[in-house]
């Protein structure tokens, strides 16, 4: 229970906190004591009934754990609709990524917005310095004319001159600029502020973000790499977005 302990920990310090449900079944209401007697936080996690009997799907931060009703078994894993073939974990999971994201707030991300009508949302979580996040900000004229707004989250993988580099783009008068100057390989003023990369860092790592670039599409769906643009468009149009 301590990896379970942690993360609730930390979903706090980012400020989520999942509405508990206003009626709730008997068993859900034992699960929700037992967990009291671990953590005076269960109150405020997500706790819902799943089609296996007998277990509980349990939201801490984007992490989606199964539960016995008496919190002594925990399964960390996906459940899948064989029949059907369907992930049944991921719509969770990724609803739990967009309302860590949500809560963070555009304006504490970079934002290149599309002149017209923004059809699609992207949020990508990058480094300056990664290549393959470097040639995704080289699509980023592409991303405008389809009217996709792209925002980014700070992940400085590549030690201080990264974190450095992006707390200097954040503090630029003009951010956008500095960014592409940043990702073009230029160097930029030297600068510091108040700056939200230690938050966007913190909020990479509850939600397990290992690699950059990771591309987050509008329902939460996480794509832990790079894709081309032509695809990543074709994925949020496939997905309804």
């Amino acid at each position: 229970m301590k990896l379970l302990l942690n993360l609730i920990l930390a979903v706090l310090v980012m400020g989520i906190n999942p509405a508990m449900a206003a009626e709730e079944s008997a068993d859900i209401k034992q699960l929700r004591a037992a967990l009291v007697s671990k953590t005076a936080d269960a109150a405020n996690l997500s706790i819902k009934t799943t089609p296996m009997p007998g277990m509980y799907e349990v939201i801490v931060g984007a992490r989606v754990l199964y539960m016995s009703k008496d919190a002594r078994y925990v399964f960390d894993g996906d459940i899948f609709d064989y029949q059907k073939g369907v992930n049944l974990t991921e719509p969770t999971r990724g609803l739990a990524r967009k309302a860590m994201v949500d809560e963070l707030g555009e304006e504490n991300m970079v934002v290149y917005k599309p002149e017209g009508e923004v059809k699609h949302t992207l949020t990508v979580f990058t480094d300056i310095y990664c290549p393959y996040c470097v040639r995704l900000h080289r699509e980023m004229d592409e991303y405008m004319a389809q009217g996709v707004k792209v925002r980014y989250i700070f992940v400085p993988f590549k030690g201080k001159k990264s974190f450095d580099t992006s707390v200097s783009v954040w503090c630029a008068k003009d951010q956008n600029k500095a960014m592409d100057e940043a990702k073009a390989g230029d160097s930029i003023e030297s600068k510091t502020c108040d700056n939200p990369v230690e938050r966007h860092r913190a909020l990479a790592t509850v939600l397990g973000i290992r690699g950059t670039p990771a591309m987050m599409f509008d329902n939460g769906k996480l794509n832990p790499g790079y894709v081309p643009v032509a695809r990543a468009i074709q994925q949020m149009e496939s997905m309804g977005l």
